[in-house]
């Protein structure tokens, strides 16, 4: 009997890798782990915060009153930070029938273009949370559900907007760059 012809990468669990794994990331002055890290860390309080709410909930019938309200601005946080590796890595949401069809140049022109805008949106978000934060901070605004100061969730929205607008200014130098070299 003979074998059907190959028509592609076998799954089995004894074939070799593929040829092509996925590039490395892209060399940053700023390390990338800075964002792994934080995504690590938030993480692991949201599992451990979480955790213990369902311990107390299971062995006393009631819940800590403030697990609800600090697990939703850590996921905000947390979407925030991812947000900004996704800029570092090139990673972000983009139609790639347009962003990887044409010429190299229509490719870095396109690309660069996605990084300005990126970095235009998220200095923006962060000029006007400025002014969020401070109307929290002057008017004395509390939290709802613990009533801690409105400021202590709402201060890590420019700063981390401003991350990410950094990141995406970032991107659009090592593009630059890149395809002056000649590289891909």
């Amino acid at each position: 009997m003979s074998s059907p012809p190959e028509s592609g990468p076998t799954l089995d669990a004894a074939s070799p890798l593929p040829t092509e794994l996925p590039a490395a990331d892209e060399p940053a002055k700023v390390p990338l782990a800075i964002e792994d890290w934080a995504t690590v860390i938030i993480m692991g309080l949201l599992a451990c915060i979480t955790f213990a709410n369902v311990l107390v909930r299971y062995f006393t019938s009631s819940s800590f009153a403030w697990t609800e309200e600090f697990s939703v601005f850590l996921m905000i946080l947390l979407a925030m930070v991812a947000g900004s590796a996704a800029v570092a890595r090139d990673r972000h949401i983009r139609i790639e029938y347009f962003s990887e069809s044409g010429s190299m140049a229509r490719r870095k022109r396109l690309s660069q273009f996605g990084a300005v805008l990126v970095a235009a949106l998220f200095l923006l978000i962060a000029a006007l949370s400025v002014r969020m934060v401070w109307d929290d901070y002057r008017f004395d605004e509390t939290s709802p559900g613990i009533g801690v100061p409105a400021w202590w969730y709402s201060i890590w929205l420019p700063i981390v907007s401003t991350a990410i607008a950094l990141r995406a200014i970032g991107l659009f130098i090592r593009r630059g760059r890149r395809d002056d070299r000649g590289a891909e």
